[in-house]
């Protein structure tokens, strides 16, 4: 008896849980759904008396959405691979790979986690604009080439946990450094990387700040400068179309994580785990 009481508090709990995770996410989808008299009604209606789809179209007359969506997309998909490259390589390094100064290197880059990202915008935006790269896509691209603390932790954590014997058997096989990272620790760390493409992927997405810094011409905005500019105080704001718009982009993250939600919890459980 105490356990079925204990199971059914245990189930409570998890779904009032999921209710406060999912209540937003609905309450948009049923807002981009609305007229705008209906938005404000109360109580609140979480169905709508009829479901309009004029929405999604005026969205598309207020804002550039296909521009947007395609500078969203190609600053995303551009920096989620910079980072899947450079990390990986940068994890090999300091799993495998033996040199001096390895340790003090590794907690140096560790340490960089804990600076927050305003200390160095300044000098970032310096360097951009000494290369030129200022009002282009290229300057929210070019930096996730050089690797992150997140991913190479990540991904260092995933190849320690891999054996060294296959190493050792790979270059009995005369297998380079290269070869055995690309045959044996990339198929293996398949999770991994799937774990670190989709949160590299949701960052870069839903980036605001790093647009709103380098770009400034329409051509070049993206999916987040378009919403933001929906409420920038110069008109009331149009919370239907905000809504809509809000659906538009969260779609790609949830096609995304419904796509690798198995190798993203079989990534994030084995992440750091030997055996």
């Amino acid at each position: 008896m105490r356990r079925i009481i204990g199971n059914t508090l245990r189930y409570f709990l998890l779904t009032a849980i999921a209710a406060l995770m999912v209540g937003p996410f609905l309450w948009m989808v049923a807002t981009s759904l609305m007229d705008p008299q209906d938005i404000f009604h109360f109580p609140p209606r979480w169905i709508p008396d009829r479901f309009d789809l004029r929405n999604y179209g005026a969205i598309m007359d207020v804002l550039p959405l296909g521009t947007l969506l395609l500078n969203s997309f190609a600053i995303a998909v551009s920096a989620t691979i910079g980072q899947l490259l450079s990390c990986t390589l940068a994890a090999y390094a300091f799993a495998r790979m033996e040199f001096h100064g390895k340790n003090a290197l590794y907690f140096i880059l560790l340490a960089t986690m804990m600076i927050p990202a305003q200390v160095t915008m300044i000098p970032t935006f310096l360097i951009m604009r000494a290369v030129g790269l200022i009002d282009t896509l290229y300057a929210l691209i070019v930096p996730a080439f050089f690797g992150g603390a997140f991913g190479t932790f990540l991904l260092r954590q995933f190849f320690t946990s891999i054996p060294r014997e296959l190493d050792d058997a790979a270059r009995m096989d005369g297998c380079g450094r290269f070869r055995i990272l690309w045959s044996i620790y990339l198929p293996l760390s398949r999770p991994a990387l799937v774990t670190l493409g989709l949160f590299s992927f949701m960052t870069y997405w839903n980036d605001l700040l790093g647009p709103v810094i380098y770009l400034s011409s329409t051509e070049h905005a993206t999916l987040t400068m378009g919403l933001a500019s929906l409420q920038s105080g110069t008109m009331v704001t149009r919370y239907d179309l905000l809504m809509a718009g809000s659906v538009l982009s969260v779609l790609p993250i949830l096609v995304l994580l419904i796509v690798g939600q198995q190798w993203f919890v079989k990534g994030v459980a084995t992440t750091g785990l030997k055996g």
